[in-house]
């Protein structure tokens, strides 16, 4: 009886296979990253779209691909740029000349993932296009509405530096990414190894080092076993404090939205599924707070003006708001 107290309710050992499969085939190319790595593998099985922000050649988009080729799905790749119309996006309707009516042409956004390279460079009514597919997987266009195939993630890149040429993101649009994950530097070390792995590959192309390793039925059985991971009240309560504290802060100008508290939820479901756990902790929570609120709220412009960061912020806010024991 004393052995079956402590037996998981959710069954996660698919899961773990499936993680450290993954894990060993972007181990292949990538060098470090490891929390990175992490936290993209979180979004995928919460089911979350993930917006990638590092200065150019940190491998944001390289770890996109790779991420994307070790799981056995369609993958469409668009590179944003100023002259991009929606229609390049989600397609457009062409004169069929033999049946003498319209056929529905669909453009890459039908795919299951998305990698869209440098998102900030096309305009507000082309980023306006992916509204609706991020949201509602689907898309509405000259009257009839398009499901989407299961499954479907949106991977987006962007340079915080580079501000020519670029548009800033609606905020509607940022509210649908579940993480903002920040790419570093590597360190010296991870540096070397990097010139070493590359030196080896020779003219190899990465992605042909990379085999598929999940099917996207099991991925969809993964993501909705993250439902399955239990969170008690208090948690629950604790996830509301957290976002009702960003809206009553008072160097917050813009707070998070309701959107952001539930994406808060199955982030840190995900998060337990992943450390092989079917019930959230506080620590589950602490861990998605800044990936979750980080491109979600607005500092006020005294705090902007300081050279304060919303990372520090919503570090400072946690640390005001007591713990559930």
């Amino acid at each position: 009886m004393e052995e079956n107290k402590f037996e998981s309710r959710v069954d996660l050992n698919e899961l773990q296979n499936s993680v450290q499969k993954i894990k060993y085939e972007l181990g292949k190319i990538i060098i470090g990253q490891e929390k990175v790595i992490d936290q993209m593998l979180t979004a995928i099985i919460a089911n979350g779209h993930v917006l990638l922000e590092g200065v150019p050649g940190v491998a944001k988009t390289l770890l996109a691909r790779l991420m994307s080729k070790t799981f056995n799905v369609d993958f469409s790749r668009i590179q944003f740029t100023p002259d991009l119309m929606p229609s390049d996006i989600l397609g457009t309707s062409v004169f069929n000349m033999g049946k003498s009516d319209f056929e529905f042409n669909k453009g890459p956004i039908f795919s299951n993932f998305i990698l869209i390279d440098e998102i900030n460079r096309a305009p507000a009514k082309t980023q306006a296009a992916l509204f609706e597919v991020m949201e509602e997987r689907q898309i509405s266009i000259d009257g009839k509405c398009y499901n989407m195939e299961k499954p479907l993630l949106v991977f987006a890149t962007q340079n915080p530096i580079e501000q020519e040429g670029t548009y800033r993101l609606p905020e509607a649009q940022l509210d649908r990414f579940l993480f903002k994950i920040v790419f570093e530097y590597p360190s010296i070390d991870e540096e070397e190894k990097i010139l070493l792995r590359m030196h080896n590959l020779g003219s190899s192309i990465p992605e042909t080092t990379i085999d598929s390793v999940i099917e996207p039925g099991i991925l969809i059985s993964l993501q909705e076993k993250v439902h399955q991971i239990h969170i008690e009240e208090n948690l629950r309560k604790y996830i509301a404090q957290i976002i009702t504290g960003t809206r009553i802060n008072k160097n917050i100008y813009l707070g998070a939205s309701p959107r952001a508290s539930i994406q808060l939820m199955m982030a840190a479901k995900a998060t337990a599924a992943l450390n092989n756990r079917d019930f959230v902790t506080p620590d589950d929570i602490k861990a998605n707070c800044v990936p979750v609120l980080r491109h979600r709220i607005i500092l006020t412009p005294e705090k902007e003006m300081e050279g304060q960061n919303t990372d520090y912020v919503i570090n400072r806010m946690m640390e005001g708001i007591e713990i559930p024991r």
